[in-house]
């Protein structure tokens, strides 16, 4: 009985004892909100220094960019007006086949078409004789590939003739020579030729004639011209004798009137006397008859030789006039035959000039002819010698080149475009934003990395676009274009690579400190608090470029040396 309770009086102090340890226990995990903020405070701070160092700064805009060659151009065949019609295409190279300057691009009918290098594009055939910016371009291409033309002077002559035939021959092929119809052009020139030149001879013999016409006309014009002045001498004469012939026929004209009019009172007075006579006989008783009769017949006389006398005289008169008129129309017949010779004279010798000046134009248009017929003869012999076909070079701006893409198949006609070539030059497509767009300019050196792919270049910065959204870009960038230095060791076309443009540099180390360890007093000078054997130090400084967490401090006295600590971050108190 004893036992148990013995037994229940330990098992009660057992619990009391384990709830006042719990109690204790629990007591002295407790804290009071004061005791959990002491206990959870940050240590007192201490200042944050930084070195002061020595290096290179710049600023750089890092974008992306697609690597790929150059932009593709069309190469098309001309064709060639000495060969007539285009051939047919008998062999293409392969797509990425590389081409040199003066390799073989492709064969037409058997024919090669040349690769060179030249500003000027294939338009024409270039022969002997042929003139010209493309023919210096030419001439240029022929040396560098080991072919002296002579002087590069843009005329293609036997020299540069010469030149081509020894590069056909060597690259294995024949030179382009005359053709059938250039051999035919050369006979049928020297046929007109030939036929221009009797031309010319006959016209040269017609002139001949016509001149000697003229000397002719102009002796016989000589000739009427001395008749003219004797006879205008002749007629002087004969008016100074007409005048006095005038005078002297008005005279004989009123010589024949007086004495008409004297033959007339004559006349008259017989016939009055005879009248008398009749009139005493009629009277007189003692007259006979036959008296009567006698004076009867001896009136009728009388008035009859009036009659006469009257009729005489009128005539007189009438042919002294006559003759008067007749002196004066000899000499108007006289004057017009004078004035006709002159006349027809003057007409000889303008139709024997008009007949020389037409023998003169027969002779210069022969001679023009034969000129220029012997022109093109020379000419067109000149052009027999070796010839380059214009379907048989193409110039490219720069070689080598890449095959891009083929336009054409084998078998097709040769004229237009064939294929796309790009230059072996690695190019970059890439965009900025907008902001720093104006910071990047053409010749700037620009670093390609891509670590995944181990790619690691240097470039140069070749277009920057004027205006955003253009080149395939979206309207918040501008597009930037760059060109790769240097082949690189493997084709990266097509390859998406980090592109670092160094904006502004410092071009050369210089001492600079964290941005954080720069301060602005307040005087507006910059400051930095330099730390030294646990004393601190405020040094003014100039601050220059800023990149990258640093900036250049520039201090005149010399306090700020590469490899002092400044403080970066502190309490005040801590750097009073």
């Amino acid at each position: 009985m004893i036992t148990k309770r013995l037994n229940i009086l330990w098992t009660v102090l057992g619990v009391v004892g384990g709830v006042a340890i719990g109690a204790w226990y629990a007591g002295s995990r407790i804290e009071s909100p004061a005791e959990v903020a002491a206990r959870t405070a940050p240590p007192e701070p201490s200042p944050i220094l930084a070195p002061v160092e020595t290096r290179v700064l710049s600023s750089e805009i890092v974008t992306r960019g697609t690597i790929r060659f150059g932009l593709p151009q069309p190469i098309s065949i001309v064709p060639s007006t000495v060969k007539g019609s285009p051939g047919l295409i008998a062999a293409l190279p392969r797509p990425s086949a590389e081409i040199k300057e003066g390799d073989v691009i492709l064969t037409i009918s058997g024919r090669p078409v040349f690769g060179l290098r030249g500003d000027v594009p294939t338009f024409r055939d270039i022969g002997p004789g042929v003139i010209g910016d493309d023919v210096r371009q030419f001439e240029e291409a022929l040396a560098r590939l080991g072919f002296d033309p002579g002087p590069i002077d843009g005329i293609y002559d036997q020299q540069t003739a010469a030149a081509v035939e020894r590069w056909y021959r060597r690259v294995g092929r024949d030179p382009f020579g005359p053709t059938r119809d250039q051999n035919a052009a050369v006979l049928g020139l020297e046929r007109e030729l030939s036929d221009a030149m009797r031309a010319r001879v006959a016209a040269e013999a017609a002139r001949e004639t016509a001149e000697r016409a003229v000397a002719a006309a102009r002796a016989l014009a000589e000739q009427n011209t001395r008749q003219a002045a004797m006879d205008s001498s002749a007629r002087v004469g004969d008016r100074r004798r007409q005048l006095e012939s005038r005078a002297g026929q008005s005279l004989a004209v009123d010589t024949e009137r007086a004495r008409a009019a004297h033959a007339a009172r004559v006349a008259e007075a017989d016939v009055a006397a005879a009248a008398a006579e009749r009139a005493l006989i009629v009277l007189d008783p003692r007259q006979t008859k036959v008296a009567r009769a006698t004076v009867e017949a001896r009136l009728s006389a009388a008035r009859a030789a009036r009659h006469k006398a009257k009729l005489e005289g009128e005539l007189a008169i009438q042919t002294a006039a006559r003759e008067a008129g007749l002196t004066e129309e000899r000499t108007k017949i006289a004057e017009a035959a004078v004035n006709t010779a002159r006349l027809e004279g003057e007409r000889s010798v303008r139709a024997a000039m008009e007949q020389l000046k037409v023998a003169e134009f027969d002779l210069r248009i022969a001679s023009e002819r034969a000129e220029r017929l012997q022109r093109e003869h020379t000419s067109a012999r000149d052009r027999l010698g070796i010839q380059v076909p214009a379907d048989e070079i193409v110039f490219l701006r720069a070689l080598p080149v890449r095959v891009h893409e083929l336009t054409a198949a084998v078998g097709g006609q040769a004229s237009g475009p064939v294929m796309s070539v790009t230059d072996t030059q690695l190019s970059i497509d890439s965009r900025v934003p907008i902001g720093p767009a104006a910071l990047v300019k053409p010749g700037m050196k620009v670093v390609i990395d891509e670590q995944a792919l181990g790619v690691k270049a240097a470039g140069v910065v070749d277009v920057v676009a004027t205006t955003p959204g253009t080149h395939g870009v979206d309207g918040y960038h501008f597009y930037l274009g760059i060109r790769l230095d240097g082949a690189p060791a493997r084709n990266l076309a097509g390859v998406s690579a980090r592109l670092t443009i160094p904006i502004e540099t410092t071009k050369g180390a210089v001492t600079v400190v964290p941005t954080s360890a720069l301060w602005l007093a307040a005087d507006g000078t910059s400051r930095v608090v330099i730390s030294r054997r646990g004393k601190f130090e405020d040094v003014t400084v100039r601050p220059g470029l800023s990149t990258g967490g640093f900036v250049e401090v520039t201090d005149h006295e010399g306090r700020v040396v590469p490899g002092d600590l400044v403080v970066v971050s502190a309490k005040t108190s801590d750097v009073k």
